[in-house]
C-alpha cells in the first residue's frame, strides 16, 4: 500500500488534477517500458488504460503509485494525495485463517470498528465482515479489496484489473459501484482493465497504451480511432461500438440482477460526461 505521497513545487495549470505524468519513459536495463508517456487524473474524473500484454501499464501504475522511480520525466501529485490502490493480485496463504475484518485491520491497523463496517457497506459487502477470506466468491473478494482502499479515505483510487476472475454479471455491477464511489466521493480513479466492451461505458477517458500512448480520449472517440484499430483489431471496434447501451437494471454480489432502476445508464455511469474528441498520438 501506497504511502500518503508529497507533491512536486510545480502544479499543474488545472487545479482539479490529481495527479499528472510528463514525458515519462521507463526502461529495463535495455528494454524500453514507457516512452513519451504523458498522463492526468482529476478529481470525479474516471480515466482506464487498455493496451496488450507488455502494453507498459503495470509500470505506468507504478510510476504513478511512487513505487517505481521513472528513467526519465516526472510525476506531479497533488501534496498530501491520499491513495486508495487495488493490486492486481494479492497472495494470501491458503492456510492463514483469516476473516474479512482481520484483513482488512491488517491494511490499517487500528481502524475503527464504525469505519470498517462503514467501508465495507458502502461497497454492498457488510454481511461479510467475519466470513473467511478464503471462501469469498471473486466478486466478494473485489468488493472487500475495494472497502481496503476506501478505508484511507482516498482521493485518487488506483484500481488495477479491478474485476479480474469476477463473471460477466459480476463485472458490470463493479463498474457500476466504482461509478457510485466517484460520484458519491468526487475521488478520480485510475483503472487498468482488459474488459474493453464493459469498460468502454464505465468510463471518461481512454488512454491506449502500448509502451507509447497511441490514442487517448472520450470512449465512444477513441473505439473509432485508427490507432485503436490497429492496435486491437476492426471486430474488436466494432464490437465496442455495438456495445455502447444503458442499462436498465443492478447485480448484486453474485452478478444476478435484482431490480430495474429508472434513468440507471451509461450517460449517468459516466457522470454525464460529453463525447469528447480523440487525441491520437504518434
Amino acid at each position: 500500500m501506497p504511502a500518503d505521497t508529497p507533491g512536486d513545487s510545480e502544479a499543474p495549470g488545472d487545479n482539479q488534477v490529481l495527479v499528472a505524468a510528463e514525458h515519462l519513459e521507463a526502461r529495463y536495463g535495455a528494454t524500453v517500458a514507457l516512452t513519451h508517456v504523458d498522463l492526468t487524473v482529476s478529481a470525479g474524473e474516471i480515466v482506464t488504460l487498455i493496451g496488450p500484454n507488455g502494453a507498459g501499464k503495470s509500470t505506468l501504475v507504478r510510476i504513478i503509485l511512487g513505487l517505481m522511480e521513472p528513467s526519465a520525466g516526472r510525476v506531479w501529485r497533488r501534496p498530501g494525495l491520499r491513495i486508495g490502490y487495488l493490486p492486481q493480485r494479492v497472495a494470501i496463504d491458503p492456510v492463514l485463517p483469516l476473516t474479512v475484518r482481520r484483513f482488512l485491520d491488517l491494511a490499517r491497523p487500528g481502524v475503527a470498528e464504525a469505519d470498517l463496517r462503514a467501508a465495507l457497506d458502502e461497497v454492498a459487502a457488510a454481511e461479510l465482515v467475519d466470513h473467511s477470506v478464503h471462501a469469498l466468491s471473486g466478486g466478494e473478494f473485489q468488493r472487500v479489496l475495494l472497502a481496503r482502499a476506501l478505508l484511507r479515505r482516498p482521493q485518487l483510487m488506483v484500481l488495477d484489473e479491478p474485476v479480474q476472475g469476477v463473471d460477466f454479471g459480476g463485472r458490470i455491477a463493479l463498474y457500476d459501484l466504482i461509478g457510485q464511489l466517484r460520484r458519491r466521493h468526487g475521488v478520480g480513479v485510475l483503472m487498468v482493465s482488459h474488459d474493453l466492451h464493459v469498460v468502454m461505458a464505465a468510463t471518461d477517458r481512454v488512454v491506449c497504451l502500448n509502451r507509447h500512448v497511441c490514442c487517448s480520449g472520450a470512449p465512444e472517440a477513441v473505439s473509432r480511432n485508427p490507432a485503436y484499430t490497429e492496435l486491437f483489431g476492426a471486430a474488436a471496434a466494432r464490437g465496442l461500438a455495438i456495445y455502447s447501451h444503458d442499462h436498465d437494471h443492478e447485480h448484486d454480489l453474485t452478478g444476478a440482477v435484482v431490480h430495474a432502476k429508472e434513468g440507471h445508464g451509461a450517460d449517468e455511469r459516466r457522470g454525464g460526461a460529453p463525447g469528447g474528441k480523440v487525441e491520437p498520438r504518434p
